[in-house]
């Protein structure tokens, strides 16, 4: 079972979790995987040039049968996402990739 909180700062998202139910195994793999947009004042969805899949991964030791795990993504638009405009991310998961267990937001 994984468990996910996420956190929002300028343009960086960090999703924080655990996985347990482990057993004797000594480590993971977590793939976190987002799309980041750059939204207009009107909520209007962006133009390709204004949306980004990031991805970043990880292995995290187990330990008593469970993995504590952290991992960040950076959005960076050319050119800059500036207010009035925003940063969103959207398809928001962190997965093991060995056992097929998400989180998502």
């Amino acid at each position: 079972m994984v468990t996910c909180t996420q956190t929002l700062s300028g343009t960086t998202l960090t999703v924080d979790g655990k996985e347990a139910g482990l057993g004797d195994e000594s480590q993971v793999h977590i793939v976190l995987s987002a799309t980041a947009q750059c939204i207009n004042p009107g909520d209007h969805h962006p133009k390709a040039a204004n949306k980004e899949s990031l991805n970043a991964a990880g292995d995290f030791p187990v330990q008593n049968g469970q993995a504590l795990f952290q991992l960040s993504v950076t959005a960076s638009f050319q050119p800059e996402c500036s207010p009035p405009m925003s940063v969103i991310f959207t398809d928001v998961s962190a997965c093991d990739t060995e056992h097929g267990v998400c989180c998502s937001f």
